[in-house]
C-alpha cells in the first residue's frame, strides 16, 4: 500500500490511499457477493446460485465495487494512519474520489491546528470578588428548607408555579401527529418546557377536569408537515400539586446536623465562603483562558467543529435521556428545528476546540508532564467516586484512555498555573486602562 499525503490551506489534507495489490480488493469483492448473491435472480440459475462472473456480465463489472469498498476502507485508512503518525486527523474521513484499478482513494481530512501562543502568564482579569452577607446565608437556609418541602396535592384550580400530572394527546386537522401524545407527564406551570400559550391554557383547570388546549406550531418549526399549523391537545388533568414548606427553627436545623439555627448559619457561613473561595479561583482560571485563547494564533477547520459539535450533542441526548425526552422530542417542544439546534452549539464548539489547544500548547511551552503520582491521585479519585478499588480501575482503563488521562492532567496544570499568574482588577481600573492603551 502507498500512502501520499498533501497538506491544504486551512488546516486540511489530502490524503490518497493506493493498494497496488488487486487481490485485496478483489477478495473483498467476493466476500460482498458471497452475502448479496442469495438475494439475486439471474434466469436460468436458482435463486441464490447465480455464479458471480454471470452477474458481473448482466448488471456491470463493477456491481460489487462500492460495497466492497466500505469493506476494505477501514483497514486501510486505519493503515495508512498508523503509518503516518505525525498527521493528527481531528475529523471524519471526507471521500473525494475513487478508482478501482488499481485501488486509488482520495479523502480530505481535517487535521490539528499549531497554535502560536501570545501572552498568557500575568494577565489581567476583571473578576467579582463577593463577600458573602446575611441575605446569603438566609438565601442559602431558604434553599435547605425548600429541600425539606412536601408536595402536597390541592383541591383547587392550577395556578402558575404549580406542578400538575395530565394526559395529551395532540391532533392537528384531527390527525394525531408522532411525539404528540403522553400519559402520566409531569410538568410545573410557567416552566416554558411546552411551545408558548400551552402552559398559560391550563392555568384555572381543577384536577379530574379536562380541557383542549390550541396553539399554533412556529413556521419555522422542524417538522415541515406541522410548521404554521393550529395543533389541539386533549388535556387530563389528573392531580395538582404545591410545594409546603416547614418552618426554619432548631428542629430543622437539628435535621442539617446542627444545635441551632444560630450555628447553622454559621456553619452555612464558613461552607458560602469556601465555595466563593473556589469559585473564585475557577473565575480567574476561565478570564484567563479566555485572554489566553484571544492572544493566540490558530485557525481550527470547519470539519473538526462539525466533529466537536456532534459529540456535544450526543452529550445534550444523554443528560435529555436521564429526564426521559428524547433530542427529537425536546427540539419539538421548544419549536425549533434540528439544524437550528446544531448551529446553535457551533460557538460553542469552537471555544472548546480553541480552549483545548491553546491548554495543550501552553503545557508544552511549560514542560508540564503528568506523573505517576498525578495520574495515581486521578484514579483514587475515580475509584472513589464509583465506589472501586483503585486497581479494579486500572484494569478497566485501556492504554488510548490512559494517555487521554495523562492529557487532560497537563491541560488542569495549564488552567491552574494561568489562573494563578492572574491579577484582579477592578472594571474601572480595566477601562482605564484600555482607554489609556488607545
Amino acid at each position: 500500500m502507498n500512502v501520499q499525503i498533501e497538506k491544504l490551506e486551512g488546516n486540511m489534507a489530502k490524503v490518497t490511499i493506493v493498494e497496488e495489490d488487486a487481490a485485496i480488493f478483489d477478495a473483498a469483492v467476493e466476500k460482498v457477493y458471497r452475502k448479496q448473491v442469495k438475494n439475486i435472480n439471474i434466469p436460468g440459475f436458482r435463486k441464490g446460485k447465480a455464479p458471480r462472473k454471470m452477474i458481473e456480465k448482466m448488471y456491470g463489472e463493477g456491481v460489487f465495487w462500492n460495497d466492497a469498498l466500505d469493506e476494505v476502507f477501514p483497514e486501510l485508512y486505519s493503515k495508512a494512519l498508523e503509518e503516518n503518525p505525525d498527521l493528527k486527523v481531528t475529523s471524519m474521513p471526507a471521500l473525494e474520489n475513487v478508482e478501482f484499478k488499481p485501488l486509488t482513494i482520495v479523502v480530505n481530512v481535517a487535521v490539528k491546528p499549531e497554535v502560536t501562543l501570545g501572552e498568557y502568564k500575568g494577565m489581567e482579569v476583571n473578576v467579582e470578588v463577593k463577600e458573602i452577607s446575611d441575605e446569603d446565608v438566609d438565601a442559602a437556609i431558604a434553599r435547605e428548607q425548600k429541600k425539606n418541602a412536601r408536595k402536597v396535592e390541592v383541591e383547587r384550580a392550577i395556578e402558575n408555579g404549580d406542578e400538575i400530572v395530565f394526559d395529551f394527546a395532540g391532533t392537528v386537522d384531527g390527525v394525531a401527529f408522532e411525539g404528540g401524545k403522553a400519559e402520566d407527564y409531569e410538568l410545573k406551570i410557567g416552566s416554558g418546557q411546552f411551545i408558548p400559550g400551552f402552559e398559560e391554557q391550563l392555568v384555572g383547570v381543577k384536577a379530574g377536569e379536562s380541557k383542549d388546549v390550541v396553539v399554533t406550531f412556529p413556521e419555522d418549526y422542524h417538522a415541515e408537515d406541522l410548521a404554521g399549523k393550529e395543533a389541539v391537545f386533549a388535556c387530563t388533568v389528573k392531580s395538582v400539586m404545591v410545594e409546603e414548606l416547614p418552618e426554619i427553627d432548631d428542629e430543622l436545623a437539628s435535621d442539617a446536623g446542627h444545635d441551632s439555627v444560630e450555628e447553622w448559619k454559621k456553619a452555612v457561613k464558613a461552607e458560602l465562603e469556601e465555595n466563593e473561595a473556589k469559585n473564585l479561583a475557577s473565575s480567574k482560571e476561565n478570564a484567563a483562558l479566555a485572554k489566553a485563547v484571544e492572544n493566540a494564533d490558530m485557525i481550527v477547520p470547519e470539519p473538526m467543529v462539525e466533529e466537536e459539535v456532534k459529540q456535544m450533542a450526543d452529550e445534550y441526548a444523554q443528560q435529555l435521556a436521564q429526564s426521559g425526552l428524547s433530542l427529537e422530542q425536546y427540539i419539538q417542544f421548544t419549536g425549533g428545528s434540528k439544524e437550528d439546534f446544531l448551529n446553535s452549539l457551533h460557538p460553542q464548539a469552537l471555544n472548546r476546540i480553541e480552549s483545548r489547544l491553546v491548554l495543550e500548547a501552553i503545557a508544552k511551552a511549560e514542560g508540564f508532564e503528568a506523573t505517576d503520582e498525578d495520574v495515581d491521585a486521578e484514579i483514587a479519585e475515580m475509584a472513589k467516586m464509583y465506589g472501586m478499588e483503585a486497581d479494579k480501575i486500572k484494569e478497566i482503563l485501556g492504554d488510548a484512555q490512559l494517555e487521554a488521562m495523562k492529557e487532560n492532567l497537563v491541560c488542569q496544570k495549564a488552567v491552574k498555573l494561568l489562573g494563578e499568574t492572574a491579577v484582579i482588577v477592578e472594571a474601572a481600573e480595566e477601562e482605564a486602562a484600555e482607554a489609556e492603551e488607545e
